[in-house]
């Protein structure tokens, strides 16, 4: 019982040892001692129970720290709450540390809020502050535009633009900038008298549309408008006076078709008619013989009178025939 006793007391100090060496192991790994040895060193006055702290918050102190070191060493003040807030709430605290130490080189009032906003936004707060040192140049498409005389007119512009921090949040993008330099650029060239008007002086449509104040609301300031290239295009006015008279002539095409129809159908009209009369004749010539017969049996008309009548119409035929042979005969000479 004793040598048992004996053997257990001789290994609990090592037992004790391995439990301090455990217990430090975690300790270590749970509190960022590393990081706040380099905090201290580096001049940044953080309390290890802020480390703690943050680890409760699951925070990442080396988030947090490591930029409040690089601001500190730049003379930026911010503090470990502000880092950390920003952190939490889903921000690249690294990033507007970069771009704030950025904008104090650039002598840029941009302060630790409006950095912090701009991030939030979902727009990169150090891309913004190097484009408001270092200008941004935006080329457009082809924008396509016709001139009074018809010609169409095709200019390519270059926009450099710089990043307004004061907009950032809510202003609008490069793409609402194209779209309004191309509106300018196809009403300049549409106000142009003749398309070498253009063609002489392409500046005309930069300086035209730069005076229109074209960034407002959005989040870049224009510096400047350039005409890279300008190209001739298609004759408009005249495809269009070609589609015009190619209409005019459809529509003529079918308003004689029209008229030929109507002239058709009075022709018919008049055959119709003709015929009809031709039916009412014939009638009409059915009805002499039965008044002839009256005639006679009424003793209104004797039978020399009968007999007159009819020398009469044999000389009628006969006169008829002679006619008509003496055309044929004018007609085969």
């Amino acid at each position: 019982m004793d040598q048992s006793f004996n053997t257990v007391g001789d290994f609990l100090p090592l037992i004790l040892i391995g439990i301090i060496i455990i217990a430090f192991v975690v300790l270590l790994t749970f509190i960022p001692v590393a990081l706040w040895i380099s905090a201290l060193a580096a001049g940044v006055k953080v309390s290890i129970f802020t480390l703690v702290g943050m680890r409760l918050r699951r925070v990442v102190p080396s988030r947090v720290i490591n930029p409040l070191i690089k601001a500190h060493k730049a003379g930026v003040d911010v503090n470990t709450n502000q880092l950390e807030s920003h952190y939490l709430a889903g921000g690249n605290v690294d990033r507007v540390v970069n771009a704030l130490i950025a904008a104090q080189r650039a002598n840029i009032e941009l302060s630790f809020e409006r950095a912090a906003a701009i991030d939030l936004a979902g727009r990169d707060v150090l891309q913004a502050v190097q484009m408001s040192v270092n200008p941004k140049v935006i080329e457009t498409p082809f924008i396509a535009g016709i001139a009074m005389d018809g010609i169409e007119v095709k200019a390519k512009a270059r926009i450099t633009v710089r990043a307004n921090i004061d907009r950032l949040v809510g202003g609008a993008g490069e793409e609402t900038v194209i779209a309004r330099v191309g509106e300018g650029v196809v009403s300049t060239i549409g106000s142009s008298v003749s398309h070498k008007k253009v063609l002489e002086n392409p500046d005309s449509i930069s300086t035209n549309v730069l005076n229109r104040g074209l960034d407002a609301g959005t989040a870049f300031e224009i510096l400047s408008i350039d005409i890279a290239d300008v190209d001739i295009g298609k004759n408009i006015g005249a495809i269009l006076q070609t589609d015009q008279a190619e209409a005019d002539k459809n529509i003529a095409q079918a308003k004689a078709e029209e008229r030929r129809a109507m002239a058709v159908a009075t022709e018919q009209e008049m055959v119709a008619r003709v015929q009809e009369m031709r039916a009412k004749v014939v009638e009409a010539e059915a009805d002499v013989p039965l008044a002839l017969a009256e005639a006679l049996r009424s003793g209104n008309m004797g039978v020399m009178d009968y007999m007159n009548y009819r020398n009469i119409g044999a000389d009628t035929d006969m006169r008829d025939s002679i006619g008509k042979m003496s055309g044929e005969d004018t007609d085969e000479e």
